[in-house]
């Protein structure tokens, strides 16, 4: 149920790669005083379970710890052998073709955030700001959270090799607005980056709460941050500067935030069909939903950990969301397909479940929204 990125076998590298550490993320932000839990925010993460078979009842699957380290419950896991993973290295061909900058900014602009509108979040309505790959700033209720914060230049443990990127971030931390809570859905490079998060304890100190995973809060404590609330499977509390608002982590990486608005966001994840559903069954439908919709080739070896744009559309779907926004694309080579790959593929994908880009969008980097509300303040 949640991004657990750390699972058993796994031969992705992760931030404070620990197996005792899981990599959960689901959080629910939502208005306290509508008594109702069903709001959740999360990451499915390195799960595939396209024959899963669906259930009448809601069954909420607990974090599994077997033999000293969590891992993925779901039967349809499957961790990549040695020889798999080498070969997806030395002989997997890269398609990106990642053109020259003129050709990008035509292609992919980066716009400069208004940070005179994101200095006060909405009264109404759900705001998001994509900064890029899974960073996104949503704004709702009084609240302004961050989401997978990474403002480095590569994704790896150390900024001299690794993944580059390509599409630079559309901020930097000194730049954001007042920040009322982080959250984390899990552990990989391209979620936690440990540049951003000492930048931003700089920044905000102990008034910036910090929501994790179960496992990561020796971390980020290794990481100077005080404020950090460790949360397990469908755990929950209330960030203290915005007491409406509600963080409730749970198995199938989803947030919701106050008013009655419903926010998903998975950081990555691999496509569970039982488990969408039963997310959308309990928690929605969702206002807005920020799912991945890139680094998904090649499709045996991603598929358990990334959903490609088809999928995404299913879990738009399963969710019930009433609009979903496609992120994890345009700033990094992290698979093999063609950089603007995700974008067309998603709009196949609309056509042929009836949909439209209104319902599942994309957006500029630096671009802002604001959706679940009649009158738009961009408008």
């Amino acid at each position: 149920m949640g991004n657990f990125q750390i699972s058993d076998g796994n031969l992705t590298n992760a931030v404070g790669d620990d197996p005792t550490r899981a990599t959960v993320s689901g959080v629910s932000i939502h208005d306290t005083d509508k008594g109702n839990d069903n709001l959740a925010f999360g990451d499915v993460g390195d799960s595939s379970a396209r024959k899963e078979t669906d259930t009448p009842e809601l069954t909420l699957q607990k974090s599994v710890f077997r033999n000293g380290r969590f891992v993925n419950p779901w039967p349809s896991w499957k961790d990549p052998t040695l020889g798999r993973f080498l070969n997806y290295l030395l002989f997997s061909k890269d398609h990106s073709n990642i053109p020259n900058k003129e050709e990008l900014d035509r292609q992919l602009p980066i716009l400069r955030p208004d940070f005179d509108l994101l200095s006060k979040p909405p009264e109404r309505g759900i705001r998001t700001t994509w900064i890029g790959h899974a960073t996104v700033l949503i704004q709702m209720e009084g609240a302004s959270v961050l989401m997978d914060p990474v403002f480095s230049e590569r994704c790896s443990p150390s900024q001299w090799f690794g993944p580059k990127r390509f599409r630079s971030a559309a901020c930097q931390v000194d730049e954001l607005p007042e920040i009322n809570a982080v959250l984390i859905s899990h552990n990989h490079y391209d979620h936690l980056d440990a540049n951003s998060v000492r930048t931003l304890n700089e920044r905000f100190g102990p008034r910036l709460r910090w929501y994790v995973p179960l496992g990561l809060k020796s971390w980020m404590r290794d990481m100077s941050c005080d404020n950090v609330v460790e949360l397990d499977w469908w755990e929950e509390d209330v960030i203290p500067d915005v007491p409406d608002v509600k963080i409730a982590y749970c198995g199938e990486d989803s947030a919701s935030l106050g008013d009655g608005r419903r926010f998903y966001f998975p950081g990555d994840t691999g496509y569970v069909g039982v488990m969408f559903k039963q997310i959308g069954q309990k928690y929605g439908p969702f206002d807005l939903a920020a799912l991945p919709i890139g680094a998904y080739e090649p499709r045996d070896f991603m598929s358990c950990q990334h959903c490609n744009p088809e999928e995404a559309v299913l879990i738009h779907k399963d969710l019930r969301a009433r609009q979903s926004v496609g992120i994890h694309w345009g700033t990094f080579t992290l698979a093999n397909e063609f950089y603007l790959e995700p974008p067309q593929k998603l709009a196949e994908a609309l056509r042929k479940n009836n949909l439209t880009k209104k319902d599942f969008f994309t957006m500029n980097l630096g671009e802002t929204r604001l959706v679940a509300d009649e009158c738009s303040e961009l408008d």
